[in-house]
């Protein structure tokens, strides 16, 4: 069983986009996207640098229509493709689940950047209210861990797996972080991120995206749909769509999903650009399970082949 999955902000990088525009109608596709939301997706995706694209209303997009551009290559995950073409299952990390929702045909192409747009733009404005951040913690115990961000006042805002929890909070709780690492942490790397996404820092985003959402018309999702709030899979339109709005200011449990993906019997995971982040994550809790992150065209004759091994 093939699972294909979307990663969350902080996995851009500047021009990561450069290859995947060279495709057949891949620029032309792009464009109307970047008309339909107001933002020039193939700029950001090519010619900016870190800073620009590290702004959460443009990261967001960003991710989702590299995720939308980089399976439609693959030929998999679109609600046109026939039972062959469609993985067992998608999930997403973070903004990565609007992409699984697009995958699914929960959304279409256009909804799903236009929810993002709104997300991202809502995002940052709850982000200027308060200096805040995300960093990493690497290794250590999870209860442990979570206990002392929590004495810190700090948020587990993504628990990860593998070793990994995510810490959202103020500058000054993310710094007193640094000088006072929990018990058998062995590093704390500040993430290329804008905010403290998934906390109640983005309280007043939650509203403003429930707004957007309630003008869509959700369709049930055509493949199994896991839900990143606690690795439950969801057979409901509206209830992603639900989830999708709720998850801006709860934590991130991809644990959870990973923990589901072995349940369904998963035996290779495909990440969509910009790949790398989640698939690190599963050679490290999913053993067994076969992995490839797409990070350029380059990827897609072994991701087809993957695909035939293991696809529905």
């Amino acid at each position: 069983m093939l699972v294909l999955v979307a990663p969350g902000q902080g996995a851009q990088t500047p021009g990561f986009l450069t290859p995947w525009l060279e495709l057949p109608g891949a620029a032309d596709r792009v464009a109307a996207w970047s008309d339909a939301i107001g933002l020039d997706l193939a700029h950001y995706g090519t010619q900016a640098d870190a800073d620009a694209i590290r702004d959460t209303a443009v990261a967001q997009p960003l991710l989702v229509a590299a995720g939308i551009l980089s399976a439609a290559a693959l030929g998999v995950a679109t609600p046109a493709a026939d039972a062959a073409g469609l993985p067992g299952a998608v999930a997403g990390h973070s903004v990565g689940e609007i992409t699984a929702a697009a995958f699914a045909g929960v959304l279409d192409d256009t909804a799903a950047l236009g929810l993002v747009r709104r997300r991202g733009l809502a995002m940052a404005e709850a982000a200027a209210i308060t200096e805040t951040g995300m960093s990493a913690l690497l290794g250590g115990d999870p209860e442990v861990s979570v206990a002392h961000l929590e004495k810190l006042g700090l948020t587990p805002a993504n628990i990860n797996g593998a070793g990994q929890i995510v810490a959202a909070g103020t500058l000054e709780q993310l710094a007193a972080l640094n000088e006072d690492k929990p018990e058998g942490v062995r590093k704390v790397v500040p993430l290329k991120v804008a905010g403290a996404f998934h906390t109640h820092h983005m309280a007043p985003a939650v509203e403003t995206l429930a707004k957007a959402a309630a003008a869509l018309e959700p369709a049930d999702p055509k493949v199994t749909y896991v839900s990143n709030k606690d690795g439950h899979t969801v057979a409901s339109g509206p209830e992603v769509l639900e989830r999708l709005v709720g998850q801006v200011a709860n934590p991130v449990r991809w644990d959870l999903c990973m923990e589901t993906f072995k349940e369904l019997g998963v035996t290779a995971l495909i990440e969509v650009c910009p790949g790398g982040t989640l698939t690190g994550l599963a050679k490290r809790a999913l053993p067994g399970v076969r992995t490839l992150a797409l990070k350029t065209p380059d990827d897609l004759e072994a991701a087809r082949e993957l695909i035939s091994e293991h696809g529905a």
